[in-house]
């Protein structure tokens, strides 16, 4: 997937004035580098692997994180580093870092979120506003008996109101969980479930691509599975009729009617978890991350503010959905630098791609947030609009999400960023609640590749033994040290937590992906090491698509995979073994792929759906999804020694090539 990148040169040079303002020159200065370019870095990540306790304490105190009572311990490893403590004794609350310490006038009066709907209307809050929003929202919640670690899902689209009420749960001392807006009931019905949520805060519906979704409706067909669910709360946006229980339901101006706009922050222990996100591994349920108060904000504001380089000055854009992990990492990091959000209901190129770079002008952008499937989409277009509309306002580009490719990383270098610019590439997940390896402002950059390691985290590549590769090579990319922003466990699953990161190599996390490192020190990740499915960058389990397949009465066995798109990266195709009876036609694949539509969204529709006669299966009746994988791309099988049914890849192979 990353073929040759030793022979990618060096194309972009930090400028020395950008350099010397960087934040993470100047952190590195607090800790007497003086140094600020890549030497310097390299101190910086032996100084946090040698002495890490002092590496994490200097960080949280640069960075400014508050307290209301400090901690006694930075780290406590006497659980072992699977079950990392930090700051410990110490009381915070995310809303305290992101929102009460904001008390400058100036601040208040400046933009804290701008929000576009799909028909063009313009929505902005000030600081002052959301801090006013956020109180009231807090003070209906509690009004209505939620609070201290209950867990409240947000199902919304790209609103000012999905924003606000991360802030307002946490606030409150209540756990948020984000949903895709995109998912169908059962996907919705699934978390909110398996978490005990008691409320849901939703939209009555959203448009895309002028297309209208009932997200009310979406909620009432899951509400009969969720036994826990007392509370959905409605944001009047689309305007659309809705069924409405009144023991249940309560719009969100109701909910704030006549509620004060200064609220109490609930004091809580900086380990208590204020955010619950689900992501999927190949087998089995969604994983439920746990992710605490001074873990999430301390990792994702070091991540953005150290590494990204985001400056209070900044408008930061990112057309994603609030429901991924994109969604607490824009909110938690401006907010807490006072930066401002710029977000867009529906997609970025509709009605055409015009919309996406003249909100980029109108509101003069200067960090933005993409995708490469994004650039894959403006690169097919036949008019993406780009020249026809000033950016000259971008400082910094920020890619996340899925591996580049060469050609669509030098569109972005040269025709988005004037060959000027640096893209700052991260990765990460939400497992560890941020980055893992990232780019800087601070090192020259090669196309597709990461700067370096994030310091903190003892990032390294691993070979099949679990030991370290030396460069240039590759394997699997592992963690040596606890990081701050890892998750707390699985919800209500520890075992599932220790075999699913911890169990392959003993002491040591394994993120799952495949990474290399060339002969200069740039790190590159070359795809999951797994079956795991990344659609346009959204991580998905092929068990959950497998479900829904299986669930319609047309299919015995299904193997789910992730096929290569052009513009999101990879999407779905379907190896099907039909039920007897059940007729190999259009009209069955069909069905088929309403059944994923409807219980995951429009996002997961399969690309590609084959009718076969049996699938791979290993000795114990594991279906060997990578082999189906590789027939598919027509790559090297491996080793075969452990199928029961070899013979089942020729025929797979047969019906690819029949089409």
């Amino acid at each position: 997937m990353m073929a040759d990148t030793k022979h990618y040169p060096v194309v972009w040079q930090p400028d020395p004035g950008l350099v010397a303002q960087s934040n993470l020159a100047g952190f590195m200065k607090s800790f007497g580098i003086q140094d600020p370019g890549p030497d310097g870095f390299r101190a910086l990540l032996d100084l946090a692997q040698s002495d890490p306790l002092s590496y994490w304490d200097h960080l949280v105190h640069h960075l400014g994180i508050k307290f209301f009572k400090d901690y006694e311990r930075v780290l406590d490893l006497d659980r072992g580093i699977e079950w990392a403590r930090w700051c410990v004794g110490g009381q915070t609350n995310s809303v305290l870092n992101a929102l009460d310490q904001h008390k400058d006038p100036a601040i208040l009066a400046k933009d804290a979120i701008v929000c576009y709907s799909e028909n063009g209307k313009r929505v902005a809050w000030s600081y002052g506003e959301l801090q006013q929003r956020v109180s009231q929202m807090a003070s209906g919640l509690r009004a209505r008996g939620i609070g201290r670690g209950d867990v409240v899902g947000i199902y919304m689209p790209m609103l000012a109101e999905a924003i606000a009420a991360m802030l307002a749960i946490n606030k409150i001392g209540a756990i948020f969980m984000p949903l895709f807006s995109g998912f169908g009931a059962q996907a919705v019905a699934d978390r909110l479930r398996d978490a005990g949520a008691c409320a849901v805060i939703t939209a009555d519906g959203t448009w895309r691509r002028g297309k209208h979704h009932g997200l009310k409706t979406t909620v009432d067909e899951a509400l009969g599975s969720v036994d826990s669910l007392r509370h959905v709360i409605v944001v009047r946006n689309s305007g659309c009729d809705v069924q409405w229980d009144p023991e249940i339901d309560c719009w969100m101006e109701d909910l704030l009617r006549d509620q004060p706009v200064i609220s109490e922050t609930e004091v809580m222990d900086a380990e208590d978890p204020m955010m619950i996100m689900y992501t999927s591994g190949t087998t089995g349920k969604p994983k439920g991350t746990v992710h605490s108060h001074i873990g999430l904000v301390t990792k994702v504001v070091s991540d953005m503010v150290l590494f990204a380089d985001l400056k209070p000055s900044d408008r930061f854009l990112w057309i994603s959905d609030l429901g991924w992990f994109v969604g607490p990492l824009l909110t938690f990091s401006a907010t807490f630098v006072a930066a401002t959000i710029v977000i867009a209901e529906g997609a970025h190129d509709y009605p055409t791609d015009e919309r996406y770079w003249g909100i980029v002008e109108r509101e003069r952008i200067s960090f933005l947030g993409i995708s490469p499937s994004l650039i894959r989409g403006f690169m097919m277009s036949k008019s993406c609009h780009r020249d026809q509309h000033d950016v000259s306002s971008l400082r910094i580009i920020f890619s996340s999400g899925e591996p580049w490719t060469y050609d669509a990383w030098m569109w972005t270098f040269e025709r988005l960023g004037q060959s000027r610019l640096p893209i700052i590439n991260y990765s990460g997940g939400t497992e560890i609640g941020g980055g893992i390896v990232t780019g800087t402002v601070i090192h020259p950059m090669k196309p597709c590749a990461f700067s370096a390691p994030v310091p903190g985290t003892g990032a390294d590549i691993a070979d099949d033994s679990g030991a370290s590769v030396t460069r240039p090579g590759s394997g699997e990319l592992v963690m040596r040290q606890p990081s701050i922003g890892l998750t707390r466990g699985l919800w209500k699953d520890s075992a599932r937590y220790l075999d699913s990161y911890w169990g392959q190599i003993p002491g040591v996390w394994v993120q799952g992906d495949r990474a290399s490192v060339d002969e200069d020190g740039y790190w590159y990740i070359t795809g999951r090491s797994d079956d795991t499915l990344k659609i346009a960058g959204k991580r998905t389990g092929p068990s959950e698509i497998e479900g829904l397949v299986l669930g319609s009465g047309l299919a015995g066995e299904v193997a789910a995979i992730g096929i290569p798109d052009e513009v999101k990266g990879e999407t779905v195709g379907l190896f099907v073994t039909l039920m007897p009876g059940v007729p190999a036609d259009d009209v069955t694949k069909s069905k088929i792929k309403a059944a994923v539509v409807q219980g995951m969204g429009t996002a997961f529709s399969p690309k590609a759906i084959y009718f076969v006669p049996e699938l791979p299966k290993t000795r114990n009746m594991k279906i060997m999804r990578r082999l189906i994988r590789s027939v598919y791309l027509g790559a090297k099988l491996g080793d075969l020694s452990s199928l029961v049914n070899p013979e089942s890849l020729d025929a797979i192979a047969e019906v690819i090539r029949r089409g």
